[in-house]
């Protein structure tokens, strides 16, 4: 069930990351929701699911993207590697942590991926570091959102069948 729902995760990410792909700031996308997704995979199912999920979407988005295949996949595991194994050393329940955490890894998966891309055809590189830091902070402000709607959504549901339980009698 678990793999599932991993699966289940990254694809809606991935379909929802290209069809707002269109709505982009100054040739950067603002969001990367497969990493956005990978990361509250791993910090909510550990090391091991993240870099699974990391690697997965990394590959996935590699082969939609028209780069070198398996940049983005390395970066992508590394990231929920170490964002898996932060979520069971520290105590990332509240807000703040999590943005961190979101902002951080959006970083490193930067570094990672524009590290790599240097080595393998420095006449192409261009890092965009106002970028970057954007996409961090859209990244975290996404991720700790979606936190909460999850974190709420099923108080919510609970609440709105005991409310209408309460009508009925």
């Amino acid at each position: 069930m678990k793999a599932a729902g991993v699966i289940l995760a990254v694809a809606a990410a991935l379909a929802l990351q290209t069809t707002l792909a269109r709505f982009v700031i100054r040739g950067t996308v603002a969001v990367d929701l497969g990493l956005v997704a990978v990361v509250y995979i791993a910090l909510t199912s550990g090391p091991v699911t993240g870099l699974l999920a990391g690697t997965l979407t990394g590959l996935l988005q590699d082969a939609l993207a028209s780069g070198i295949l398996g940049v983005g996949g390395l970066a992508k595991t590394i990231v929920g590697f170490l964002a898996g194994v932060i979520g069971t050393q520290f105590i990332v329940a509240q807000p703040l942590p999590r943005f961190v955490v979101f902002f951080a890894a959006t970083l490193v998966s930067a570094v990672i991926f524009n590290g790599l891309y240097f080595v393998l055809d420095p006449a192409r590189f261009s890092a965009a570091y106002a970028g970057i830091t954007g996409q961090a902070l859209g990244n975290a402000i996404v991720g700790v959102v979606a936190f909460q709607i999850v974190e709420l959504l099923p108080g919510a549901i609970e609440r709105r069948r005991a409310q209408r339980s309460r009508i009925r009698r």
